[in-house]
């Protein structure tokens, strides 16, 4: 065993989900502060070291199913180069250093990453077979993310912030599932969950999801407290970036046929990255 193939066993790369944490402190303009900016830190790194655990596990249920898929036969389980043994230490020590700090941070982020363990290990176990139920539990993931991410700061969530991650994170995981649709329709073994989706089916749903998240954003920016926040600027200046960057992934998803790794997309597409990037520094413009 190498410690190379115990890293990508533990899939350092999704901790970028957690950049989700961050968020209240972002949309609060407070990430400035030393304390909240650490609080959101240590709440990031022990919602990936509990995550990281549980990607062990999918794994370790999957590792059949993984040797027949194209992609997935390359994860050290099922490639052989890390023992089951080996595995269920690697998640052990993620998963209790990953409480310890949660329970350092306070009492409601653990309470959150239990909650996050307990509903992950159902999906990896039986939810992550039954159509939509599946992309509910990945949308409510990233939802529990910012969930923390207020727990560790003690900033109070909106109901923007929490019907946007949701909406956003839903429209991910459909995309991420359309992959899978076209991998079956190709011959390849994928999850039994597939079965229950077709092209029509989730490109409809994609097309709603999009139209709902930019009308959600777009009333958010309008919003008479979050134009106190800025002061009165125009913060719906910053819709066309979101806009443009949802545009992107659906051209990701619907013309180049890649969505098979929001987390690869993001790390890799530097059109999407310069829009991300943007849209931040528009935010910080308009707050100065």
């Amino acid at each position: 065993m190498a410690l190379r193939d115990v890293v990508t066993l533990l899939r350092p790369q999704q901790w970028v989900k957690n950049v989700f944490v961050f968020a209240p402190g972002f949309f609060a303009f407070r990430l400035g502060e030393g304390e909240v900016f650490a609080a959101s830190l240590g709440g990031a790194l022990a919602f990936g070291l509990v995550a990281s655990s549980i990607y062990v596990l999918n794994d370790a249920l999957d590792v059949e199913a993984d040797r027949r898929h194209p992609e997935k036969c390359l994860r050290p389980l099922a490639a052989g180069t890390v023992s089951m043994r080996e595995a269920a230490g690697a998640a052990a020590g993620c998963a209790l250093a990953g409480f310890a700090l949660g329970g350092f941070l306070g009492e409601r982020v653990l309470e959150l990453l239990l909650f996050y363990a307990i509903l992950n290990g159902a999906y990896s176990l039986r939810l992550k077979h039954v159509p939509l139920v599946d992309v509910f539990c990945v949308a409510t993931g990233f939802l529990l993310r910012i969930f923390v991410g207020g727990a560790a700061t003690g900033i109070a969530l909106s109901s923007w912030i929490i019907v946007m991650t949701f909406l956003l994170a839903l429209f991910i995981a459909l995309a991420k599932r359309r992959d899978d649709v076209l991998h079956a329709a190709a011959g390849r073994d994928v999850r039994a969950a597939t079965a229950g989706y077709n092209l029509p089916l989730v490109d409809m749903a994609l097309g709603v999801l999009a139209s709902v998240t930019l009308v959600a954003y777009l009333m958010y920016t309008m919003a008479p407290e979050v134009g106190e926040r800025f002061g009165g600027r125009p913060v719906y200046l910053t819709f066309p970036w979101v806009l443009l960057g949802i545009l992107r992934y659906f051209q990701r998803t619907l013309v180049f046929q890649d969505s098979g790794s929001p987390t690869r997309i993001i790390l890799s597409d530097r059109f999407l990255q310069g829009v991300l990037a943007l849209w931040v520094l528009s935010f910080f413009f308009l707050g100065r």
